[in-house]
């Protein structure tokens, strides 16, 4: 196939996957509303029986309508996969530390009590903390009852498991502990601080600073302390670490040239929070950067590094230069960062992970 047909058929492919994506993600735009509309008044009968009242039924749904960024995300959510080694690169960046660091400070007292009363260690309560919400700066600003009802009602998959989680939340507001404006997460229903499901809340969630209540989106003690209650209902080993990179360990997630690293029972504990390799190391090594540990002394292998802060304020200059909307160049790869990379790799062919490497740039600066 001659190099201008590959390249049409190549563009063609692509807007026909999209295309195919879009609509498998779930309704189109076009009967969302309707279509969301009748699975409220369809629900609520299941409600008032689960015991969720008329007047918070119709409290928690005023004003809800179609979440279509969830529909979105629901179906793009495991397009694009960085490696381990980039995932960890990206989460455990030096400004994530850096603000480990400063939460510690300021939240020392009630971390060590946490720690005492759980017997979960607060570095680890901290990185979960970080990963989840970078320390409760992101918690998704999705009305929860609005994200959860759209994926239950017209997303192509999973629909009865969130539609126990909406049933979850609904009891939640029904026990006065939020209020439906305030119930604020994530696309998928992840919800405060510290990115609880619904049906996390009641089993785990806890008060952390004796008022009574349980305010994981407002009291960052609640927050910390339902962390550290999950961990270690979930069977957290005090006085034990995740771990330690060691050679001749029983884990080596880049295979047998890369970092190995000798676990315990409370990294296997870790992913019971996100049941992914690559989220248990990064809120283990974040857990270890934040008291002062090092970076692994073994390099990933065939890895690009990370950027520095001034390879990611060029990164930015170049895509900003080439008509992607990064904002202001500061060097801090946030989402909108993240997504122009994606959009750029994508055009150039390349496989769309977001990630800020030295080999981007270098690919950036010499690409027409």
């Amino acid at each position: 196939m001659p190099p201008a047909t590959r390249s049409t058929f190549a563009r063609l492919a692509a807007t026909f996957c999209l295309a195919a994506s879009a609509v498998l993600a779930g309704a189109p735009a076009a009967n969302a509303e309707p279509q969301l509309d009748a699975f409220i008044r369809s629900f609520k009968p299941t409600a008032l029986k689960a015991g969720v009242s008329s007047a918070t039924y119709d409290r928690a749904f005023r004003n809800v309508s179609y979440d279509s960024e969830a529909i979105e995300k629901f179906g793009r959510q495991l397009e694009f996969k960085l490696s381990i080694a980039n995932y960890v690169d990206t989460q455990v960046s030096d400004t994530r530390i850096s603000r480990g660091q400063d939460a510690l400070k300021q939240y020392g007292p009630v971390l060590n009590r946490i720690e005492r009363q759980y017997g979960v260690d607060k570095y680890s309560v901290l990185a979960v903390w970080g990963m989840e919400t970078n320390y409760g700066a992101t918690m998704g600003g999705h009305n929860v009852i609005a994200a959860i009802s759209t994926l239950a009602c017209c997303a192509h998959r999973r629909n009865d498991f969130y539609r126990k989680e909406l049933l979850a939340a609904l009891k939640i507001l029904e026990a006065g502990h939020v209020t439906p404006e305030n119930m604020i997460g994530s696309w998928a229903g992840a919800m405060g601080q510290t990115q609880f499901m619904p049906t996390n809340f009641n089993p785990y969630a806890a008060d952390g600073d004796g008022d009574g209540k349980r305010d994981i989106w407002n009291s960052v003690p609640d927050a910390l302390a339902s962390t550290a209650n999950f961990l270690r209902k979930h069977g957290w080993q005090p006085g034990q670490s995740w771990g330690r990179e060691a050679p001749g360990g029983n884990f080596k997630p880049a295979g047998p040239n890369g970092p190995t690293f000798a676990t315990t029972a409370n990294y296997r504990v870790i992913k019971r929070y996100n049941n992914a390799d690559s989220y248990a190391l990064a809120v283990a090594h974040l857990s270890d950067r934040i008291k002062g540990a090092g970076p692994f002394v073994t390099p990933w292998p065939n890895h690009s590094p990370p950027l520095d802060e001034a390879g990611r304020f060029e990164l930015q200059t170049h895509l900003a230069r080439l008509g992607y909307d990064v904002g202001e160049p500061d060097g801090k790869i946030g989402p909108a960062t993240r997504q122009a990379i994606t959009d750029w790799q994508k055009k150039q062919g390349l496989s769309p992970d977001g990630y800020a490497s030295v080999s981007l740039l270098r690919k950036m600066k010499t690409s027409r």
